[in-house]
C-alpha cells in the first residue's frame, strides 16, 4: 500500500505580494472567525485585513520579505523523507501555498491510499489543529481522494520532543547560569470566549509546562521563577492573560528566556514578535539580558521525534 505523511501548518507569505492573501485566508476562517453568520464574517475579515495588511507587509520586510515558516518546514520535510524512505513526506499549509489541493492533486498522481497528517502544532486547539484537518478533509471530498486517513493530534507530552525542548533553552542560555533568569513560556494567545467553549488549548498549554519543569529540575536547570505568558493578541474582546508584555513589565529580575510554547518552527510570531518586538520592550525596561529560544525547525532530533510519531500511529 502506498503511503504519505502530510505536515500540517497555518503557512506565511511567500513573499510580501502573499500578505493580504494570508490575513485574508486566515479571518475568513471559521475557526478564527467564530461567527457565525458568513456575511458578517466576511465584513470582518475585510476590515481586519484592510486595516493590517500595510503594517503586516512593512513587519515581513523586516523579515526579508518573507515568512521564515515554509523555508523551514522545506528542510523539514526534506530530512524526514530521508528518515522515512519508504513512505512520501509532503506538507500542506492552511492559508498560504502550498494549499491542500495541491499537495492532495500530488498524492493522487502518486496513488497513495493511506495518509497520516501530522499537525505541527504541538498543543490541539479548534483555531489550529481542527481547522488544519477540516481543510484537508474538504479539499480530499472536493478532489475525490479517498486514501485512510489518520491523525496525530497532539504530542507535546512526547517525551523526545520535550527534551529537545530543554536542549534548545540550553542552546539559548549559553555560558548564563539558569538561576539568575527569569524563564518565560510563551503561547500563542486565544479569545478567552474560544477557551470557555470547551477548546482544550490553554489546558494543554499548562500541562505542558508542569511536565517541562519537572524536566528542567531533572537537568539542573533551575530557574530564578518560571511563567506562562500569552502573545499575539488581537482586537478588544478578551483575550488569555497574562499577556508577554505585562509580564514582562511586572518582572523584577531583568534577566529574561523567551521560549516560544506554541510554535514548533520558527516564523513571524517568533523571528519577529518575540526576537524584535519584545526586545524593544525589555530594552525600554531596561533589561540587561534577553533571550529567546529557537524552535525545533529542522533539528535532527525534531526529525527523529517526528518519525517515531508516525511509525507509531
Amino acid at each position: 500500500m502506498q503511503k504519505a505523511v502530510v505536515l500540517l501548518n497555518m503557512g506565511g507569505p511567500n513573499n510580501l505580494d502573499e500578505v493580504k492573501l494570508f490575513l485574508h485566508n486566515m479571518f475568513n476562517d471559521p475557526n478564527i472567525i467564530t461567527v457565525k453568520n458568513t456575511l458578517l464574517r466576511r465584513f470582518i475579515a475585510f476590515m481586519i485585513t484592510t486595516s493590517r495588511t500595510k503594517k503586516a507587509e512593512a513587519n515581513y520586510a523586516k523579515l526579508g520579505g518573507k515568512s521564515p515558516l515554509v523555508g523551514y518546514t522545506r528542510l523539514l520535510v526534506e530530512k524526514l523523507q530521508q528518515a522515512l524512505p519508504h513512505l512520501h513526506v509532503s506538507f500542506a499549509m492552511r492559508y498560504t501555498p502550498p494549499f491542500c489541493e495541491e499537495v492532495i492533486r500530488e498524492l493522487m498522481a502518486k496513488n497513495i491510499e493511506e495518509v497520516i497528517l501530522l499537525p505541527l502544532y504541538p498543543h490541539y486547539s479548534t483555531t489550529t489543529t481542527k481547522s488544519s484537518v477540516e481543510d484537508f478533509y474538504a479539499i480530499a471530498k472536493k478532489c475525490g481522494f479517498e486514501a485512510n486517513i489518520s491523525l496525530i493530534e497532539r504530542f507535546y507530552d512526547n517525551s523526545a520532543y520535550n527534551m529537545l525542548l530543554v536542549q534548545k533553552i540550553k542552546e539559548a542560555l549559553g555560558n548564563n547560569t539558569p538561576e539568575s533568569f527569569d524563564l518565560i513560556f510563551s503561547a500563542h494567545s486565544l479569545p478567552q470566549k474560544i477557551v470557555d467553549k470547551g477548546d482544550p488549548y490553554q489546558k494543554e498549554v499548562e500541562l505542558h509546562v508542569t511536565l517541562l519543569k519537572e524536566l528542567l529540575v531533572q537537568s539542573n536547570l533551575l530557574f530564578k521563577n518560571i511563567h506562562i505568558a500569552y502573545q499575539s493578541k488581537l482586537g478588544p474582546v478578551k483575550w488569555l492573560e497574562p499577556s508577554l508584555e505585562e509580564t514582562l513589565h511586572t518582572l523584577e529580575n531583568k534577566n529574561v528566556l523567551i521560549v516560544p510554547l506554541s510554535f514548533t518552527i520558527d516564523n513571524s510570531e517568533t523571528e519577529f514578535e518575540l526576537s524584535m518586538e519584545y526586545k524593544e520592550v525589555a530594552e525600554e525596561l531596561h533589561f540587561e539580558n534577553y533571550c529567546v529560544a529557537r524552535c525545533p525547525n529542522d533539528d535532527d532530533a525534531f526529525v527523529a521525534c517526528l518519525k517515531n510519531l508516525v511509525l507509531n500511529v
